[in-house]
């Protein structure tokens, strides 16, 4: 299969984009649950509404249980219909973990999603290529530029957009997107025509969120990050939410049943990842986004 250019790509994104944006409001006619499966935008990927994130604190939560309960987590939420699973160059041994406990499982079943750092020197393709091999599979559904913070990512990054497209031309990825941080690179996405999917933190505190600065600790504008998820959507992206229980601040559960509320009701999100250490967890958030939709 030929190569595909940024440019050209970019080029044939604007009119997909236009149809897809068309078809950006989920219809909600009949009852969807976590496990259903939801088409992010203009990238054609179906993913679960709910995802099993691997990355609590870079991925040490899940590392510390060990690779036999951790295996029996991700098969608990794939025996449960939670058949969409993230990780990241960043989150360490939590690749090579999830590879493994996935090992066996049809491969249509689940959807895998990664993320790569773009700071580092080096071949990109090559990169692309070792965290095929760390997370054990011969494609990832969805690659994204991992924490991106700058009003500038766009162009800061375009080797590594290319490199991506290059990589999907050799059918070792599906889709792309991007993970933002702060509101100078959220602002970005909504007009960007390379972006297919987005990921966006979203809880209803606007804890752990975007603000103007990127401070993690100051409150998080929660008003905008609405406004620039909606537009992106009507510009045909892909949606996926992170920090639904503030990383960890929501202790009380009407508050994380709030936040599942708030992503998918009113930021109209397509789906959300949630990190877990125990079954009980999976339980509680197929639950709350049961509870979303109901």
């Amino acid at each position: 299969m030929p190569g595909i250019s940024r440019r050209g790509f970019l080029k044939t994104s604007v009119a997909a984009g236009a149809l897809a944006g068309m078809h950006s409001v989920p219809l909600l006619a009949e009852r969807e649950t976590a496990a259903s499966w939801v088409t992010l935008g203009k990238s054609g990927v179906k993913v679960t509404r709910l995802a099993f994130g691997t990355g609590t604190h870079n991925g040490h939560v899940q590392q510390q249980l060990g690779q036999t309960e951790f295996t029996r987590l991700v098969r608990y939420a794939h025996e449960r219909g939670v058949r969409f699973f993230e990780t990241a160059e960043a989150y360490g041994e939590s690749q090579q973990m999830l590879g493994a406990a996935l090992k066996g499982l049809p491969r249509d079943s689940y959807r895998l999603m990664t993320k790569v750092e773009t700071n580092g020197e080096g071949d990109p393709l090559k990169r692309l290529d070792q965290l095929r091999r760390n997370s054990d599979t011969d494609y990832f559904d969805i690659v994204l530029l991992h924490v991106q913070t700058r009003p500038t990512w766009p162009v800061d990054s375009e080797r590594w957009q290319d490199a991506i497209l290059e990589a999907q031309s050799r059918q070792m990825i599906v889709t792309h997107g991007a993970s933002v941080h702060g509101l100078p690179a959220l602002r970005q996405v909504p007009e960007n025509k390379w972006l297919d999917v987005a990921m966006i933190r979203m809880n209803h505190k606007g804890v752990k969120m975007d603000n103007a600065t990127d401070n993690w600790n100051a409150p998080g504008e929660v008003s905008e990050v609405v406004t620039h998820v909606h537009q992106a959507r009507t510009a045909g992206m892909g949606i996926i939410s992170m920090k639904l229980i503030g990383e960890g601040a929501f202790t009380d559960r009407p508050d994380r049943q709030q936040a599942m509320r708030f992503a998918f009701r009113n930021a109209g999100v397509d789906s959300v990842t949630v990190g877990y250490k125990n079954t009980a967890e999976i339980d509680e958030a197929i639950e709350n986004v049961n509870l979303a939709f109901a």
